[in-house]
């Protein structure tokens, strides 16, 4: 890693001025130099490698529960790979192609009311988000638009406000929840898993549309995927804690527009349930790295697959 030491110092400085400019929405960062040298540097390590060895764009999968920190992560490995490698990175999430309202109210009416909700495989533009990821890969590149979903309001954003990509990336973080999630087997559908399901997917249509999904078009987008990188959070009920905490954040900077209050997240995250759960349990042998997240949300431990 020896560009990585000779840019150590500039790593150092861009990262703890990026952290503190995130204390300002959350708690302070604790061990955040041994964070840096014993998780961020080796995976960042990692995949400039593969970018060495292929010689091309590399899709780099990462994934977690709500609020496992994602997002966070995703912007540190960008400063790393810029500052130690010289690489430059695209960083954009699965919850950027949700469908739009108009499109969800459409399944909703077709398949299953839950289809209303935004969140689970099937709810995402497959066609769009391939297309994307695709363009991202290839050798001769041209400028183009990756779009943005307004949480706040529950929609797709005006064109205007996408993300412009206007530089070939030699990386690319594709982050989300449920990014690299594999299908569950059928008879695991068959006993609901909260009240949710129990009330209002009674026939098992809505989880087994997932599921479908799952085995088809999400398989040949998470197919693309060079490494994967696994957040693995203590249990789903620490899920529900820190995306409270992280819609509080979102209601500190969305000036006024939609958020949802302890009880509509409670709600909410009952959609997310059972792949996360079962993402939880089968994470080994569909992740490159694995992040231990402990109790407190801090970086416990980590292992290479």
């Amino acid at each position: 890693m020896q560009f990585i030491k000779s840019n150590y110092k500039k790593i150092r400085e861009k990262y703890l001025k990026f952290l503190k400019s995130q204390e300002v929405l959350t708690e302070p960062f604790r061990n955040k130099m041994s964070q840096l040298d014993n998780f961020f540097l080796p995976i960042s390590h990692s995949i400039y490698k593969i970018f060495k060895n292929k010689k091309r764009t590399i899709i780099v999968g990462l994934t977690g529960g709500q609020g496992s920190g994602k997002s966070t992560i995703s912007s540190i490995l960008k400063i790393i790979l810029k500052e130690g490698f010289n690489l430059n990175t695209v960083i954009f999430s699965i919850d950027d192609f949700y469908k739009t309202s108009k499109q969800r109210k459409k399944m909703s009416i077709r398949i299953s009311p839950l289809f209303l909700t935004r969140g689970v495989p099937g709810t995402h533009d497959t066609k769009m988000l391939y297309n994307c990821l695709k363009n991202l890969k290839k050798i001769k590149f041209k400028n183009f638009l990756i779009p943005k979903f307004d949480k706040s309001n529950d929609d797709r954003r005006p064109k205007k406000h996408w993300q412009k990509v206007k530089k070939k990336a030699d990386i690319v973080i594709f982050e989300g929840w449920c990014v690299g999630a594999t299908p569950q087997k059928n008879k695991d559908l068959i006993v609901p898993i909260n009240i949710l399901e129990k009330d209002k997917d009674k026939k098992k249509i809505w989880r087994s549309w997932v599921n479908k999904e799952l085995k088809t078009s999400y398989k040949k987008i998470f197919g693309l995927i060079d490494l994967k990188i696994f957040l693995k959070v203590p249990s789903f009920d620490h899920v529900y804690k820190w995306r409270l905490l992280q819609e509080r954040k979102l209601r500190m900077t969305s000036r006024g527009k939609k958020t949802m209050n302890d009880m509509q997240i409670k709600n909410f995250i009952m959609y997310y349930e059972r792949l996360t759960k079962h993402m939880l349990k089968n994470f080994k042998g569909n992740s490159d790295f694995v992040i231990n997240i402990d109790k407190k949300h801090r970086l416990k431990s980590m292992k290479n697959y």
